[in-house]
């Protein structure tokens, strides 16, 4: 389903029940009716018709082709995508839209994937696509003004993609962000709005969120540190001080550390002739506390830790237009992938977060029976896997023992000739000359 699809709003006769349950909804019902779905495309009959196969890398042999499927454990067998089929390939595919811009409006961009291939290393995202691409030749190289989706490479890739066009340079967001990366469906949703704020959504959770003029680094910072600035003289960031007022105790320094054990007691054998003086020994003294210090209080100047200050950067130059995209005129899946096997679906791309939040929903009524039929699969395919073990091991076995008659065999031959003398097969030799 693709271009301008408004909801439009009917006014019937109601009953004052009926008409109060409506203006509860109006607001609802405002909002859809204002709201535009761009496209929309849920793989339904007439699909190809919208979409164009690229031949990309085709004459070097490493065209990706697509599959129309709902997989291997679907939540709804009628509900299909688009799997890439060929491994170590570069799998592109295309559809134009009718151009829009996102100028003062949201935009949203959602779609679905799941990788049911241990995927090694490959990427799962989507791309809007700016001004005139010939589809049959996109691929890598061609421009886009949005790039938006997982990246999983071995066990320490597992990146969400969102780089952004501005001026012709691709800027990628300065967090790090993970994707998903089991065998299930995911949503993955976009949405930039005209304050250049933009939210990620995962299945509908707010993964991330901030600005456009923090999170990429397109413009210059509003702020910088001042590096001119010092911290004043006169700035205390002593939190707690020595109390000026508290007075040594009279006598403290004369506390000793140690005194002799009162406890201790001349042993009967000491002999002061020949041991001297009996001393006893010497323990800690529960008295003495150490050398005397002021206890600390509150500093009454205390104005806390001086950091420095921010100041506006005068290489800053506002584009109040920053979140504005190039016309959009495609929507386009471009991916290189080691093991072939995602299924792209639902893809969306709209100006209501709602509408999008509605469409994970409705899928996702089908969660629980995707989950059980992954999980069914699971079990037979380990079970095959086990059976392939099975048959491995004894298939391993069975060689082990034709290896072992074969060394039998020949130890018996290796014997026999042995115990031949060598003279004999000379003097036969001699005889036949």
């Amino acid at each position: 389903m693709a271009g301008n699809k408004h909801r439009q709003l009917f006014l019937l006769p109601l009953s004052p029940l009926c008409l109060a349950l409506y203006l509860l909804i109006l607001p609802s019902l405002a909002r859809f009716a204002l709201s535009e779905i761009i496209f929309e495309e849920r793989f339904l009959d007439g699909w190809k018709s919208r979409w164009v196969v690229s031949d990309w890398k085709r004459s070097e042999g490493k065209a990706g082709t697509f599959k129309h499927t709902a997989g291997k454990w679907p939540g709804d067998p009628d509900d299909k995508g688009i799997q890439t089929t060929k491994d170590a390939a570069h799998s592109a595919i295309s559809a134009k839209l009718p151009e829009f811009s996102n100028k003062d409006r949201t935009l949203v961009l959602q779609y679905s994937i799941k990788f049911e291939q241990e995927i090694e290393c490959g990427g799962g995202y989507i791309k809007l696509l700016s001004g005139f691409v010939n589809q049959k030749k996109f691929g890598g190289d061609t421009p886009y003004s949005l790039m938006f989706g997982p990246d999983i490479c071995g066990t320490q890739t597992k990146k969400l993609h969102v780089i952004l066009s501005y001026q012709g340079q691709n800027y990628p967001i300065k967090k790090d962000l993970q994707c998903e990366t089991d065998k299930l469906t995911h949503f993955y949703t976009f949405i930039l709005r005209p304050d250049a704020s933009y939210s990620i959504l995962v299945d509908n959770r707010e993964r991330d969120s901030g600005s456009m003029y923090t999170d990429w680094d397109i413009l210059p910072p509003r702020k910088i540190k001042d590096v001119k600035a010092k911290k004043p003289a006169d700035w205390d960031d002593r939190e707690y001080i020595e109390d000026p007022n508290q007075v040594k105790p009279e006598g403290y320094d004369s506390i000793p550390a140690e005194i002799p054990d009162p406890k201790a007691k001349e042993p009967d054998n000491w002999d002061e002739e020949e041991d001297g003086v009996w001393k006893p020994p010497k323990v800690p003294n529960p008295a003495y506390k150490g050398p005397w210090k002021r206890k600390k209080i509150k500093n009454p100047n205390y104005k806390g830790k001086w950091k420095i200050p921010w100041i506006d950067n005068p290489e800053f130059e506002d584009d109040p237009d920053l979140y504005v995209m190039k016309p959009i005129k495609y929507v386009g899946i471009e991916v290189w992938q080691v093991k072939a096997g995602a299924i792209f679906d639902n893809v969306l791309i709209c100006d209501d977060p709602e509408y999008a939040k509605q469409v994970v929903e409705e899928v996702f009524a089908n969660r629980e029976m995707e989950k059980e039929a992954f999980e069914e699969a699971e079990k037979v395919r380990k079970a095959q896997e086990e059976e392939e073990a099975r048959r491995a091991r004894e298939e391993g076995e069975r060689r082990r023992r034709e290896r072992g008659h074969d060394r039998r065999y020949r130890d018996r031959y290796r014997d026999k000739y042995r115990r031949h003398d060598r003279h004999d097969y000379l003097d036969d030799y001699h005889d036949e000359l």
